[in-house]
């Protein structure tokens, strides 16, 4: 079901947006009420912060893996509560399905990813946003300064084209979030929002 369709509207940037990344119609599997107490649940990724939570659902709720709904304010039509949770909290499925959504929102959004190759600052003296990137060492880092001097990158494929050496710039950054996501206790971090 498109946004559209629930109600929610795809053109407010004040709402926050998350990619259900499972779906359990019904309930957690370690939930021992009987069947006619629990509700359904899915698991959510947010877009702009990469948050994960745990949606409990309405019975009407028309919810798959990938759809897109909207978590802030509260899509009251089809969620009842939100709760926020870590990665472990996740079931295996939705664990599994993180690389894919990660990857959904930043195609929806090249651009904001692209800006990062765009816009990355230096940390420390020693340490630059961009070499937490996996693959980009002190060599590769500086290609990519000089280059976007020039004149900045306008897409992946732009990037990898000017920047010798970078072969999959959407990639490290899909691995890279994957594993602020995966790993709270990371000291650097560029994507995932910090608690």
């Amino acid at each position: 079901m498109s946004n559209s369709e629930n109600g929610t509207g795809d053109d407010d940037e004040s709402t926050t947006h998350a990619v259900v990344l499972d779906y359990l119609p019904h309930g957690r599997s370690d939930d021992n009420r009987p069947q006619y107490q629990k509700n359904p649940v899915a698991y959510a990724l947010t877009e702009d912060s990469f948050d994960l939570f745990e949606l409990t659902l309405t019975d009407e709720a028309d919810i798959n893996i990938v759809d897109r709904v909207a978590v802030d304010p509260l899509d009251d039509e089809q969620i009842d509560t939100l709760q926020q949770i870590e990665f472990d909290d996740l079931t295996s499925s939705a664990q599994s399905e993180l690389e894919y959504a990660i990857e959904a929102i930043i195609d929806a959004d090249e651009g904001r990813f692209v800006d990062f190759y765009n816009e990355a600052q230096p940390i420390t003296l020693r340490l630059h946003q961009l070499n937490l990137l996996p693959g980009i060492g002190k060599k590769l880092r500086n290609k990519i300064l000089d280059t976007r001097k020039r004149g900045p990158f306008e897409s992946f494929e732009e990037l990898s084209e000017r920047v010798g050496g970078l072969h999959r710039p959407k990639e490290v950054l899909i691995e890279r979030i994957e594993e602020e996501i995966r790993d709270e206790d990371l000291k650097y971090k560029i994507f995932a929002r910090s608690e």
